[in-house]
């Protein structure tokens, strides 16, 4: 897929940075043999510019530029994502209020059509009234019996006054149609723009992620790098051979440090796939245990672990509690606690404490996993259907699955922080169904988990 011109801005910097770390510079700069993944000034590079001033310090300056433009290349990936991620945030928000503008004006338009229905009924049935109650030619009866004439003429009367009557409902019947269809009209101008708002959010989305990738990408080759290229920085800027063996050093202990990052990180995904093997089996069991005949009491509806129990624990619904902690904020509008605007507050807040886990509430795809705007570092889930649910506020470096990445209930996605508009550590849990926003609460509820 082609990525958008300004996010492919940010890709294009992490990409010139690895590009000028394949380059070897001893006097002039050499290009790498295509064998070379990357290649960065070796040791003997920095061994050969020491042997003279001018080179030492032609090297001194290649090096200190690699390491500049790996801190400018990370901060601006980082300044992109985090302004694609708030436009993803707002277009996502537009979103929710126009579905919220159609979800009310299709409840006035169904109200004023049961109106005008009934206004027609009720002129239908005055009509038929009218036309039992005014047979005959009231004229000839004057004429031909003068008894009866005062009777005639109270009828006339009465039957011209039914008719006003009948006018003023069926005007009425026709006033309540106009309407209805006055809103029907306008709900449909409000489902069309509900569609080009949920669209510009899913571009926004996409936006946000490519940039948010991008960051990450600058971030890590920042981390990787940097290190290194400090070592040899040294080395070149102190001639003694305690900086050559400390140098040596600092990289097989970074080497060893990232086997040990990835054996851990492998140990945990061990970890946690068990854990999940062993709860579906007991699960299972406790499903197989269970007695079946009629007069067995049913089980009383799992909480999730109630308002301020753990998270992740099976229901048999199929659904989990996305994390521990009480009920900090409710779903509706409010008072942002940050920007002090009066706006709709999309989701639930959880407070179970900082670096807690946050689980999957069901199985699903990641649709999005990367930096937004004011709910900071943000996961959303697809779950079919329409539903998605989404998980806010992330500490950094705590997001634990990437866009595309199937997930099952109660698996570990990432961990509770305080990123974007936050005063403190707590989990943002939003529901959607059709793309808009639904108190997570009730949802949550019918699927046998409180919240």
């Amino acid at each position: 897929m082609t990525l958008p011109r300004r996010q492919g801005a940010a890709a294009a910097a992490v990409a010139t940075v690895l590009l000028s770390l394949t380059l070897v510079v001893s006097g002039t700069v050499l290009g790498a043999s295509p064998a070379q993944a990357a290649s960065y000034p070796s040791w003997d590079d920095v061994q050969a510019a020491r042997s003279s001033e001018s080179a030492k310090a032609s090297e001194v300056s290649r090096i200190q530029g690699l390491l500049d433009q790996l801190a400018s290349d990370a901060t601006t990936a980082q300044a992109e994502a985090e302004r694609l991620g708030a436009e993803f945030e707002q277009a996502q928000a537009d979103a929710d209020a126009g579905a919220a503008k159609l979800a009310e004006l299709q409840s006035q338009a169904d109200e004023k059509a049961a109106v005008a229905d009934a206004s027609e009924q009720r002129a239908g049935q005055v009509s038929a009234q009218l036309a039992r109650t005014g047979g005959g030619n009231v004229s000839s009866q004057l004429v031909g019996d003068t008894e009866q004439a005062d009777d005639l003429l109270y009828r006339l009367g009465a039957m011209s006054k039914l008719t006003e009557q009948t006018d003023g409902i069926r005007q009425q019947a026709v006033n309540d149609r106009n309407v209805a269809q006055s809103l029907s009209d306008q709900a449909k101008v409000a489902s069309d723009a509900l569609v080009k708002l949920q669209g510009a959010a899913q571009v926004s989305m996409d936006e946000a992620q490519a940039a948010s990738d991008a960051a990450a990408a600058a971030v890590a080759a920042q981390q990787e790098n940097e290190s290194r290229l400090q070592g040899q920085l040294a080395v070149l800027q102190d001639q003694s051979l305690q900086t050559e063996a400390d140098y040596a050093t600092g990289v097989e202990v970074a080497r060893q440090a990232e086997e040990a990052r990835k054996a851990a990180a492998a140990a945990e995904a061990a970890r946690q796939a068990e854990a999940l093997r062993q709860q579906r089996a007991a699960a299972a069991a406790a499903a197989a245990a269970r007695p079946s005949t009629p007069s067995a009491p049913a089980p009383a509806p799992s909480t999730g672990g109630g308002s301020s129990g753990g998270g992740g624990a099976s229901t048999g619904s199929g659904w989990v509690r996305p994390s521990a902690g009480y009920m900090s904020s409710g779903y509706g509008m409010r008072v942002n606690p940050v920007t002090g605007v009066y706006r709709m507050h999309d989701g639930i807040d959880l407070a179970p404490g900082c670096n807690s886990p946050i689980y999957a509430a069901t199985s699903g795809t990641v649709s999005f996993a990367g930096l937004t705007g004011g709910y900071g570092n943000y996961i959303q889930i697809s779950h079919g259907g329409g539903v998605s649910t989404a998980y806010g506020h992330i500490v950094n470096g705590g997001i634990k699955v990437s866009r595309g990445q199937s997930v099952v209930a109660g698996q570990l996605i990432a961990l509770v922080g305080s990123t974007g508009n936050s005063t403190g550590c707590h989990l943002h849990f939003e529901t959607r169904v059709g793309g808009a926003s639904t108190n997570p609460v009730p949802f949550m509820s019918a699927r046998g988990v409180r919240l």
